[in-house]
């Protein structure tokens, strides 16, 4: 009778009592910074509470994360558990546990974490992954070029520049100070976006079914996108040359750096001068971008309930609020909006507050993975046309809207 009242994972000793059977969960890991080593003893506390738990973190590139779980999904042997980024959600979902039906629900489960990055896990009303760390696209300042020139960036989100106020500062921070370059821009068609949303636009309608990017809204992103370039604000050497950014900002002789919250961390050991985050302009509207990393638990490893209940754990506001803060991240999660980190938690609210105001379409568009990877390289390759002058804007695109409608045939 005992043994018949055991769960599937539990067996019956000696004495009547009941233990749990041993599992292995193997977890495919990979990191932008300190936050492996994190997830590490976030692991070992886990296992030392769970002693029938052993989980193997299998650390891999980013750039070969792909590769590796299709490798090990096509040879019968899926993890039970994956890192995973926003562009490689969709292609895994048919393969991810649905975890709204093992940890309450889909809406007991998705309230906890905001509202604007719901579309890139849920899907077909499926919790296809959970949310650990959430970004969001901003500016980092050089504050000693800005201090030389005698210019003050808004002190608070009441006081935010217009994009010609912003222009106008960079060019009195390059003309009264050792500043080489402006505006440094990541080369993505991701962080060029932000414009995009800040005006308006949008890359496809909030149902899906037809490109918008091509409409006014996007016309007058891209075109303030080249004036910036054309007026020497943001340098040509990134978008035409594949200058990298981050080195650029770091030679302390680029005034502001568009990029994302990763960069605190990545910035944290500038010592040859000073450097901050302030708040991005305004368009028609403000908007970031939001984005992030999850954890995706996979069908047919075996061990899907442990590989839930895991998920469970570190989801929970205390080991989330854990991961963020000692890895510099943001957290998705509603009630850890603020978290005590070590080092620059004043930037983090900065970010915050630009995730605060972002505009819903952002995460509609981006999340839209079965479409977005089959135009996205098109358009940043048109918008480096549109710098050089090999193409105007709505000529680009009206090509780049043919290629989302196309693509979006294509899934039906």
């Amino acid at each position: 009778m005992v043994v018949s009242a055991c769960g599937k994972n539990e067996s019956a000793n000696k004495s009547g009592s009941t233990t749990k059977k041993q599992v292995k969960l193997d977890f495919v890991w990979f990191s932008d910074g300190n936050e492996g080593e994190v997830m590490k003893e976030i692991i070992a506390d886990y296992e030392a509470e769970n002693s029938h738990v052993d989980i193997e973190l299998i650390e891999v590139a980013y750039s070969d994360l792909s590769t590796k779980l299709k490798t090990m999904i096509s040879g019968g042997q899926p993890p039970a558990l994956a890192r995973i980024s926003t562009s490689d959600i969709g292609s895994f979902s048919n393969q991810a546990v649905d975890l709204a039906e093992k940890l309450g629900g889909v809406d007991a489960f998705t309230s906890q974490f905001l509202d604007s990055i719901k579309p890139y896990y849920v899907l077909d009303n499926k919790v296809v992954a959970s949310p650990m760390d959430v970004t969001a696209n901003g500016i980092m300042y050089n504050k000693t070029l800005f201090n030389q020139a005698g210019v003050q960036v808004p002190q608070s989100a009441d006081d935010i520049w217009t994009w010609d106020e912003f222009n106008t500062a960079i060019q009195t921070v390059l003309n009264n100070s050792d500043a080489q370059f402006g505006l440094a821009w990541d080369f993505t068609p991701h962080r060029w976006s932000t414009l995009l949303y800040q005006y308006g636009g949008s890359m496809i309608n909030s149902d899906g079914t037809a490109a918008t990017i091509n409409n006014e809204a996007g016309v007058q992103a891209v075109d303030y996108f080249k004036k910036m370039h054309d007026d020497g604000v943001i340098p040509t050497s990134i978008w035409l040359g594949g200058e990298n950014p981050n080195n650029l900002f770091r030679t302390g002789k680029v005034a502001a750096h568009l990029s994302g919250n990763w960069m605190i961390s990545n910035y944290k050991d500038i010592t040859d001068f000073e450097w901050g985050v302030t708040y991005m302009p305004i368009g028609t509207n403000r908007s970031s971008v939001p984005g992030g990393k999850f954890v995706m638990a996979f069908q047919k490893s075996g061990v899907e309930d442990e590989a839930a209940e895991f998920i469970q754990y570190i989801s929970s506001k205390e080991i989330n609020s854990k991961f963020n803060e000692k890895s510099l991240f943001m957290s998705p999660r509603k009630d850890s909006a603020e978290l005590n980190y070590e080092y620059g938690k004043e930037m983090f609210a900065i970010f915050a507050n630009e995730l605060s105001n972002t505009i819903p379409a952002a995460a509609e568009d981006w999340s839209k993975q079965q479409i977005v990877p089959k135009f996205s390289n098109d358009l940043k390759d048109g918008l480096s046309d549109v710098i050089a002058g090999g193409k105007t804007s709505q000529a680009m695109l009206d090509d780049i809207a043919e290629l989302i409608n196309e693509a979006i045939e294509d899934t039906k």
